[in-house]
């Protein structure tokens, strides 16, 4: 996930639940004691076919895109 704007960085972790109007999103990182909360999610936009999401919270957007575990891993890896 990343924050969009003027030097945001990404978070990457194990999405907790997919992301629903209302709901924060939570994210959590590897280590298992750490995670990412954001704001109540204002809007949801995904892209057709992708597994890419753009999320307007109280006070940011995001982009968000979600891979298989295994593709996460290997990028990590590599």
């Amino acid at each position: 996930m990343r924050k969009l704007g003027k030097g945001a960085r990404a978070v990457v972790g194990r999405l907790v639940r997919a992301p629903r109007k209302g709901s924060v999103i939570v994210i959590e990182f590897p280590d298992g004691m750490h995670e990412y909360v954001t704001t109540p999610v204002k809007r949801v936009l995904r892209l057709a076919g992708r597994e890419v999401f753009y999320i307007e919270t109280v006070n940011s957007r995001y982009r968000l895109e979600v891979r298989g575990r295994e593709e996460a891993v290997a990028e990590s890896a590599g």
